[in-house]
């Protein structure tokens, strides 16, 4: 489940704090559940629409599987899929990309054009 990036969708605050120097973590038990949601490019719409249907302000992040720890675990979820999940803090260099998230007139988020192999191998140079 390499040579693609994952996906992760924040709040512009949680992103800017992040960016500042801070980390980005998931919250642990009870508030929250202890690990920090991913998709892969092919669940992040319906990611999107699932959890921040109506949200404005949220970014989507474009993360290098490469540069994330043995905290990673692939778990499966709707419909026995497996999906990403970082148990740890995520690494400032892993993010390639940030990007703000506009609403689509179902209130959805529009998710823009994603990178692709050769985007990957084009920012490793």
């Amino acid at each position: 489940m390499s040579g693609q990036p994952i996906y992760h969708i924040c709040a512009n605050h949680v992103w800017r704090a992040f960016e500042e120097g801070g980390d980005l973590v998931a919250e642990p038990p009870p508030q929250g559940e202890g690990f920090l949601h991913f998709s892969t490019a092919d669940q992040l719409a319906e990611s999107a629409a699932i959890h921040f249907v109506g949200q404005e302000d949220v970014i989507l992040l474009t993360v290098d599987l490469g540069r994330l720890s043995s905290d990673l675990k692939w778990e499966p979820s709707r419909g026995g899929a497996l999906f990403p999940h970082l148990y740890g803090p995520l690494p400032h260099d892993a993010v390639m990309r940030a990007e703000l998230l506009s609403l689509g007139s179902d209130g959805n988020p529009v998710i823009p054009p994603l990178l692709n192999e050769a985007d990957l191998d084009e920012a490793d140079r």
